[in-house]
């Protein structure tokens, strides 16, 4: 079923600074941030103004390698309208989090995690809770994808052909045609969940059909598996490159509290990272990420002139692929 036409769309100018830095001082700008944690200077954050707060917790842990029981997703209220689900890593190493929006007439899942969970039965009771509290019908449930890779759709199939719920396809026309994006992956649409509106960014790069969502309600920007603290596997370089530059230019404009992705792979200790596969990380980074560090990204990617090699940072590392 397809979704709402969009409130409204943007195609992004190319990127074209007044004055660019010289590639090679951007390279050690960022390897000199690298080394110190710095930051590199930018514009001004915007102002939050009258953004809906939301509260983090100071960890995530998601368990060792053995179930207690019914293994379920752990829930964090973010607001009152705002969840943050994750998988526990008993079931997945990968331990991904999922999210889960809420509008007065509509509720936008993102991501379905790796399987072997309940996923619908968790996300029915807190649609339940929230129509207790609201009042009225139950909203329909949108469930979209940060991107195609296995561990964040598993549980697709949970939702499919039920009654108020519609599933994005996996691949780039589908979500093109449901979002109503007509120039990918230039052009950004907004998405209308009922007095709540998502700006959703086509990121490619990670993978073809990447998103990024922006809640305009609390100022959190989704990153998907295109920036998180850890492990920045990059497929497509050139495309990736260009949408890192894209979500650059959008944090300059709007407001970002946090950027929250769907896994954590560094450790709380500055440039290091858990092996893959592993289960247990008590001592992980934080899930947030902020603008300045978006903006480390984007300036080490620019100096690499299109030639990506793997770059440890003090919060992620720059992982290229060979193409497939």
């Amino acid at each position: 079923m397809g979704g709402p036409a969009p409130v409204a769309g943007t195609r992004f100018p190319r990127y074209a600074p007044a004055m660019k830095p010289s590639p090679v001082g951007m390279l050690l700008a960022a390897l000199l941030a690298a080394c110190t944690g710095a930051q590199p200077a930018g514009p001004p954050a915007p102002q939050a103004g009258t953004l809906v707060p939301g509260r983090l917790p100071a960890s995530w842990y998601a368990g060792g390698p053995v179930c207690s029981g019914t293994p379920s997703l752990s829930v964090h209220a973010y607001s009152d309208d705002f969840y943050i689900l994750r998988q526990p890593a008993c079931t997945n190493y990968e331990k991904p989090f999922l999210y889960l929006l809420l509008g007065r007439t509509r509720a936008l899942l993102l991501d379905t995690g790796a399987g072997g969970l309940n996923v619908a039965g968790t996300v029915d009771s807190l649609l339940e809770v929230w129509r207790a509290r609201q009042g009225g019908d139950r909203v329909r449930l949108i469930v979209a994808h940060s991107h195609s890779h296995g561990d964040h759709v598993a549980g697709d199939s949970q939702f499919v052909g039920r009654a108020g719920v519609s599933v994005v396809g996996l691949d780039t026309t589908s979500v093109r045609a449901f979002f109503g994006i007509q120039q990918w992956p230039e052009e950004m649409v907004s998405f209308d969940l009922g007095g709540r509106v998502l700006d959703v960014l086509p990121i490619p790069g990670h993978q073809a059909a990447s998103l990024a969502f922006y809640d305009r309600r609390t100022g959190v920007l989704l990153s998907g598996d295109t920036f998180y603290p850890g492990r920045l596997y990059v497929r497509d370089s050139a495309a990736y490159v260009r949408s890192i530059a894209r979500l650059a230019r959008f944090a300059e404009t709007h407001p970002i509290i946090h950027i929250l992705g769907t896994h954590i792979e560094n450790s709380s200790r500055p440039g290091q990272d858990y092996p893959v596969g592993t289960v247990d990380q008590p001592d992980e980074h934080v899930l947030q990420l902020t603008r300045e560090d978006l903006l480390t990204l984007d300036s080490a990617l620019a100096g690499m002139r299109g030639r990506l090699v793997r770059t440890v940072l003090p919060h992620f590392t720059i992982w290229p692929l060979p193409p497939r």
